[in-house]
Parts: C-alpha cells; structure tokens; sequence
C-alpha cells in the first residue's frame, strides 16, 4: 500500500470514530432527558467554566458535562443542602464562556459555594424546585 492510501484510510478511520462520538453523545442526551427534561446548566470549576446540562431527580439537582459521554452525573447537589444566593450577568471572558443569555446564579452548599449558569427561564424552574421542598423541611433554615 502506498503512503497515501494509508492516509486516506486513516482519515476514514478519524472520521468515523467521530461520528460514532457524536452519536453515543446524542443518544446520552436522550437517555438522560427520558427520566425528567434536562436544561442547559454550566458550572464554574476553578477559574473556569464547563458547559453542561442538568436534570432533577428527585430531591437531587445533577449536572453532566456536555461532551462526556458518561451516563454519571459529574456533580449533584441535594435540595437541603443547597441555598440559592443571588445572580449576575457574566463579566468580561465569562460571555465567550457561557451560552448566550445566560445568568450566574450564585449559591450555598455545605462544601462551599458553588457557581452556575443557567437561561432565565431555567432560573425561574430551578427557584420553584428550591421552594417546593417536601413537608417537614425546617423553613428557617432556608
């Protein structure tokens, strides 16, 4: 074989593992959405930001990178634990950063705070599911 030939059958190769790649990342995102809808959701690790999306389950908000193709959540917070302390607009390389539109909502959990960025509308759901805690919870400590 010559050179080239080895080179166009590894370019097929590359090409191919690609688009298998993308699939098993589109079929994730399915399988994930099935047991309750998924919204865009960054969260800030270190000095920066890693796109993703969430999901709750239950009386757990998880968070899933985007270009994982685990089907384990990176991160999860519990309802209790987490405090909802305000939102900004993104500064400065946070625009390139974030998708657009989004807010940096600032909040509270027992290992420290924690940044996300999430649409609007998906602050106005994720406010609801902080408030709609189950009967006994200790409201003064919210």
């Amino acid at each position: 074989m010559q050179w080239w030939q080895w080179l166009v059958d590894g370019a097929g190769i590359l090409l191919l593992l690609l688009v298998a790649y993308g699939v098993v990342l589109v079929v994730r995102r399915r399988v994930l959405a099935r047991h309750g809808g998924t919204f865009e959701l960054s969260l800030r690790l270190g000095r920066g930001w890693v796109l993703g999306f969430g999901r709750y389950s239950g009386e757990r908000l998880e968070w899933f990178r985007i270009f994982s193709p685990s089907a384990r959540p990176k991160a999860s917070w519990l309802r209790d634990e987490l405090t909802y302390d305000g939102r900004r607009a993104p500064l400065g390389a946070e625009q390139a950063s974030l998708y657009p539109d989004h807010l940096v909502i600032q909040c509270q959990t027992p290992r420290g705070p924690v940044e996300l960025a999430m649409s609007p509308a998906s602050l106005t759901g994720f406010q609801s599911w902080l408030e709609a805690r189950p009967p006994g919870t200790d409201w003064n400590r919210v």
